[in-house]
């Protein structure tokens, strides 16, 4: 069974299949990659919840850059925030994102009751 969370017209905020929770693309708003990367896990958190899952249940993280220079500031956000002995498995790469002020987008899947 395939349940959808927050469907739109183009997209749904959650897709739960088979225990796993697919989490589209968030976003956050700031000057800075260090402020924005805050607000996008907040954000993060927030779609965790509505799957019924946790930072404890996630499986991956695909992380988008605008700039690669911002790697160590993303960083030091992200390893403050995920719990110790639960890091998922991780990929970064740098790409142009939705809008031009946008410096960091996450995509997370998590297992979910």
């Amino acid at each position: 069974m395939i349940e959808r969370i927050g469907t739109g017209p183009r997209a749904s905020k959650v897709v739960k299949h088979n225990g796993v929770a697919y989490i589209s693309g968030q976003v956050g708003e700031g000057q800075g990659i260090k402020e924005q990367t805050e607000e996008c896990l907040r954000r993060v958190d927030e779609m965790l919840e509505l799957a019924g899952s946790s930072r404890e249940k996630m499986l991956r993280a695909t992380i988008w850059l605008a700039h690669m220079s911002d790697f160590a500031g993303l960083n030091e956000v992200w390893n403050a925030w995920v719990p110790d002995g639960h890091a998922p498995a991780r990929a970064c790469g740098e790409a142009r994102l939705a809008r031009p002020e946008l410096l960091v987008e996450i995509i997370v899947d998590a297992a979910c009751d």
